[in-house]
Parts: structure tokens; sequence; C-alpha cells
């Protein structure tokens, strides 16, 4: 079986998702690369329930090299992140909250410093049928130096350099979203400028903050 680990890996990361409830039913996808190769999920499948065998394997031109189902229908949006970006990994949601901002804004603002984590606001890639060309440009455009993007009246997608960052990547922006939303149920939410992001930014890099390190000694 041609990438049984990376099989492995995006049947493990849709029941995952399944069970955090960031996907339901069929409404989602995930792929991951290996070289020249992606494992991708298949259309029609209930993330719930997908087990390695099910998943696709095809290449950077789209052809299907293993696999007894077809690929998701979405397979165009997969490959360009991986051709455009280089990724390694890509995770597309109809994840609750960053689904339900999707239907109203035109990008989710920077309203807390793990944003950058994502790049920076969200946006949120113009309305297009699933499956077609117009969607797979309008979101690769959106996700111009971010890890994450909305799309609108639809859902949303990330992507990440391996499975882990996009997954956390998923984790974040509904997050983010979430945040967002209850920030608006009180007021008009504060965005912090780009002197504060560039704060952050520097911050992080002098302390290597987010990483763990041993104690001190006495």
């Amino acid at each position: 079986m041609l990438l049984g680990k990376e099989r492995d890996q995006v049947a493990d990361t849709a029941r995952g998702l399944a069970a955090a409830g960031l996907v339901s039913g069929t409404n989602g996808n995930i792929s991951v690369r290996a070289g020249e190769l992606v494992a991708v999920s298949p259309t029609g499948c209930r993330l719930a329930e997908l087990v390695a065998d099910d998943v696709a394997v095809v290449d950077l031109d789209g052809v299907q090299h293993d696999g007894a189902l077809a690929p998701t229908s979405e397979i165009a949006l997969h490959l360009g992140v991986y051709t455009r970006y280089d990724g390694g990994a890509v995770i597309h949601t109809h994840a609750p909250m960053a689904t339900a901002l999707s239907c109203v804004l035109d990008e989710v603002p920077l309203v807390h410093y793990e944003m950058l984590g994502l790049g920076g606001a969200v946006r949120v890639a113009p309305y297009a049928t699933f499956g077609t060309p117009e969607l797979a440009a309008g979101v690769l455009d959106a996700l111009d130096g971010r890890l994450a993007a909305l799309m609108a009246n639809h859902g949303a997608l990330t992507w990440g350099p391996d499975m882990a960052t996009a997954l956390r990547a998923t984790e974040l922006l509904e997050w983010a979203c979430t945040l967002y939303w209850r920030a608006a149920q009180l007021g008009a939410p504060r965005t912090l400028d780009d002197a504060a992001a560039r704060a952050v930014i520097d911050h992080v890099t002098s302390t290597g903050y987010g990483a763990t390190r041993a104690a001190e000694e006495e």
C-alpha cells in the first residue's frame, strides 16, 4: 500500500476532528504530502469512520496512484496549497464558528496575539461553488502569507509544513473565531495594530516564548 503511514495519519486526523466537533458527516477533507505524492481523504466519506484503506493517493497533478475510492472533490484546493506554498498538510473543515463567521465577515480581525500563529488577520475568500477552480483560486489568494483562510458561506482551510501544524492551525482558527464572536456580543472588539503585532513577534523571538526549556538551576 502506497503511503501507508500518511494514510494512517489522514484517517486518524479525520476521526480526531470529528470527535472534537470540527467536522461532521462527510463535510471536510484532509491530506498530507510525501514528496510528489499526496494521501487524501476520499469523496463522500464519513470522516468519523475513515480508515487508512479508504484514503486515496494522488500525485501533484491529481493522477490517482492508489486507493479504491476517488479523492475529495476539493482536491484542487489541496494540490494548490502544495504547489503554490510548498505545504506539507491541508485541512478543510466546516467548523461551526469559523463557518458562521464566513457568512458574515470579509476578514476576522487580529483581536488576539495568538492569531499571529496563523499569520495575522484571517481573510475570507469570495464565495464560489465547492469543487470548482474558482473556489480554489480565491482560497489560495486568501492564504497568501497565512496558514488559514475562511471560505465565504462555506467553511475554513488551514495548512502547514506537517499535519501537526495544520491541525494546530485548525484548532487555533476555531478558537479565534469563537473569541471574536463572544467579544462582538459585548461591543466592537479592539484589534491589534501593526506596532502591537511587531512587538509580540519581537518578544517571542527574543525570549523563545512557546518552547519548553529546562529550568534554571539556583
